[in-house]
């Protein structure tokens, strides 16, 4: 059976900024779970980052310039924390790697695991087309990243 890789939060561990959940439907997750292993991860704690944490936005365009040292990644007291989102999703490559993970499901709007939305780095809730660290980092290296609203589509292209 394939592996997928999953952002932690919504498989229910409590890792996100705020230490809150955000699963999805557990139908999805029993979809999911009969289709492939899902290897659960974070790339923000695992790139050092504590539970709960200032909320973070990329300053710039996206992940990719991020990736390219031509944008940062600040919380909201205005600390660097680009670091962290690097080693991050350094760390989450690695594991998709190990794992032979060609599909990841993350969470959507954040600054590591948007895929398709983040917000805009004013810290006043907007958002804006781009992708997170991470999920650039992975499509970079070939890995095919979906959100938790495109996970009917990540199982079709599992199949």
């Amino acid at each position: 059976m394939q592996k997928i890789l999953v952002s932690a939060c919504l498989l229910g561990e409590k890792v996100r900024y705020d230490g809150l959940v955000v699963p999805v439907s557990k139908m999805m997750t029993d979809i999911l779970r009969s289709t492939a292993v899902m290897i659960p991860f974070c790339p923000e704690v695992a790139g050092g980052l504590p539970v709960p944490r200032n909320p973070a936005e990329i300053c710039g365009k996206d992940g990719f310039d991020v990736l390219d040292g031509k944008a940062t990644v600040k919380n909201k007291s205005g600390d660097d924390v680009t670091l962290f989102y690097l080693n991050g999703a350094a760390n989450a490559l690695e594991t998709a790697i190990k794992n032979n993970i060609k599909v990841a499901i993350l969470k959507e709007k954040s600054p590591s695991c948007g895929n398709s939305l983040i917000y805009d780095g004013t810290c006043t809730k907007t958002l804006k087309s781009g992708k997170g660290v991470t999920a650039a980092l992975f499509e970079r290296n070939g890995i095919h990243v979906f959100n938790e609203q495109e996970i009917e589509k990540a199982i079709e292209f599992i199949g």
